[in-house]
């Protein structure tokens, strides 16, 4: 696992090294500074996606977006709200860069769906950034303040299955290196490779369904410093909504 240090913002210091376990530089706490994260592929619920060839290239499947303003230390009330088991509820991200919608494994992580949910329902996630993009690996956001080092005010704990697999498509929480297995606060993180080979430590949100298009189209963005860090123009998620059937 890679060190990310408090001056970086949460953004790692080193190269990613496709053969290693990796962290994510990333923010699920409530206290902010630097934090990680890795990624976690559900083994069961398989998603279905699907892609399209673009001759274009990915900056140019982006509309121009203006990066918002810092929001600060949040202090938002712990959720209480429970999802219904027996439905099937998904996420939809509108992003300057294509829609991803997410459907969230609540048998297998009651507890942390419900947190991103309720963030969802809030408002939380309308007008921020993915703020990371790791070439070959994840795409990250989900951070108030736009650098990984933010949260929602509160931390919620649930260990993932200790079978899950972090693969294409599966969407996990950050957490910092010190916190325990399942930790998350607001920041999740996308799988944009087929395995990315790590621990089940990180909280299991649920995968990527229908098309798969914006999430390949943010994870082939140039960014500062290359191949690990911050998209040199900025990814906005314009509006998240819950929908259940």
């Amino acid at each position: 696992m890679f060190a990310a240090s408090r001056k970086a913002h949460g953004l790692l210091g080193g190269s990613l090294l496709a053969t290693a376990v990796l962290g994510l530089a990333a923010c699920g706490s409530s206290t902010g500074g630097s934090l990680r994260a890795a990624t976690a592929h559900a083994s069961s619920g398989k998603s279905v996606v699907t892609t399209a060839s673009d001759s274009r290239s990915p900056t140019d499947r982006c509309v121009a977006a203006q990066a918002p303003t810092p929001r600060g230390a949040q202090q938002i009330p712990k959720p209480t709200l429970k999802l219904d088991p027996a439905k099937t509820y998904v996420v939809t991200l509108t992003t300057n860069c294509g829609t991803i919608a997410i459907r969230l494994d609540v048998r297998r992580a009651p507890a942390t769906t419900a947190s991103f949910a309720y963030l969802v329902k809030r408002g939380f996630y309308n007008d921020l950034t993915f703020h990371r993009v790791a070439a070959n690996f994840v795409i990250q956001g989900g951070d108030p303040n736009g650098d990984g080092s933010g949260g929602p005010g509160y931390t919620i704990v649930e260990p993932p299955p200790s079978n899950l697999r972090y693969t294409l498509g599966t969407v996990a929480m950050a957490k910092t290196a010190t916190d325990p297995s399942g930790t998350s606060g607001s920041q999740f993180f996308i799988v944009t490779t087929a395995n990315a080979a790590l621990p089940p430590q990180y909280a299991l949100v649920g995968n990527v369904v229908g098309s798969l298009a914006g999430v390949e189209t943010i994870a082939k963005l140039p960014t500062d410093p290359p191949q690990d860090g911050a998209p040199t123009k900025p990814v906005v998620i314009r509006g998240a909504t819950l929908s259940a059937s």
